[in-house]
């Protein structure tokens, strides 16, 4: 008892020291100054977050639950954090131009905020329009590779051939075959969406029982009936996976293609932060789409539990 209490108090002491060092320990003056203390206003929104928890776990099975499921990852970030901050801003051991104070990189986010929204929405209109496409296709072609044999052999090897090949290895093509760089860089999305979709969609309804369309067919189901109402319903756990697995490509391909050759959004704001030896603004930028896409991703597995409820768990995030 008195061990699991102590565990639950770990984030808070672990950022009470980081707030002492941060105060007490002399500054290099390599560190370019900021505005504001903003590693110690982290540190104190985590401080109130964690007490706060950390009292109600007296009273609240749940408060007590998740905070021993996280209390001692968060001390041990938290000491990650005083780690870093110390070696960086304190004692400046490495390269100032490429490790910049987490202040610095907190104030890029702060004081940045607007610009960054404006880059992540651009992000955002890309992947979503990149992703809808690629998804809507995949699911189409999957279902007719699943569901009649002539579909199959036309179209399982252009699968098996242009599938396992990587998005971005399209790029010198699509760049000259579509009229902007938006277009282009939303088909390769898409295309790195297409191949998983099809492939989880198609073996999905290949692998569903033939006696539930036997059943229905004995019913007086049609063949509509039986696609939209019996096959795909069934394939739907496979075709989550294939969405799951469409995602995680797609984030690659989009901060590839913003990269290479977009003129906006986190990716092309990145590269040109890297460009102009801003390190701190990458690291920003790194920052956001870490939690943007883990967001994402959070979000797509809500609805995978929320859609195929009897199967609520059996994949966790």
């Amino acid at each position: 008892m008195i061990q699991k209490t102590i565990i639950t108090w770990l984030p808070v002491l672990s950022a009470l020291v980081a707030i002492a060092v941060d105060i007490f320990m002399i500054n290099m003056s390599k560190h370019t100054p900021v505005n504001q203390p903003y590693f110690i206003y982290l540190l104190g929104i985590i401080t109130i977050v964690f007490a706060a928890s950390a009292i109600a776990s007296y009273y609240n099975a749940k408060a007590k639950a998740w905070l021993e499921e996280r209390a001692l990852f968060v001390a041990a970030a938290v000491l990650f954090l005083n780690v870093l901050n110390v070696v960086t801003k304190k004692l400046g051991l490495l390269p100032v131009i490429y490790f910049p104070s987490l202040d610095k990189v907190l104030s890029v986010i702060v004081e940045d905020r607007e610009f960054l929204a404006v880059c992540l929405a651009a992000s955002g209109k890309l992947l979503a329009t990149g992703y809808i496409f690629g998804a809507i296709a995949g699911f189409t072609t999957g279902i007719a590779v699943g569901f009649s044999k002539g579909a199959a052999y036309w179209i399982n090897p252009l699968i098996r051939i242009l599938g396992p090949i990587p998005p971005t290895a399209w790029i010198p093509i699509v760049l000259i075959s579509f009229p902007t760089t938006f277009s282009a860089s939303a088909f390769l999305i898409a295309l790195s969406v297409w191949f998983p979709a099809t492939v989880m969609t198609s073996s999905g309804i290949l692998n569903v029982q033939n006696a539930y369309f036997e059943v229905s067919s004995t019913l007086g189901a049609g063949k509509y009936y039986q696609i939209f109402k019996v096959g795909v319903p069934a394939a739907m756990p496979h075709m989550f996976i294939g969405l799951f697995n469409g995602t995680c490509a797609s984030f690659i391909t989009l901060m590839t293609a913003e990269m290479i050759g977009v003129k906006n959004g986190i990716g092309w704001y990145i590269n040109w932060q890297k460009e102009m030896m801003a390190y701190a603004n990458v690291y920003a930028g790194l920052i956001i789409i870490a939690i943007t896409f883990s967001i994402l991703i959070t979000l797509l597995f809500k609805l995978r539990d929320y859609t195929l409820v009897w199967q609520k768990g059996v994949i966790k995030w």
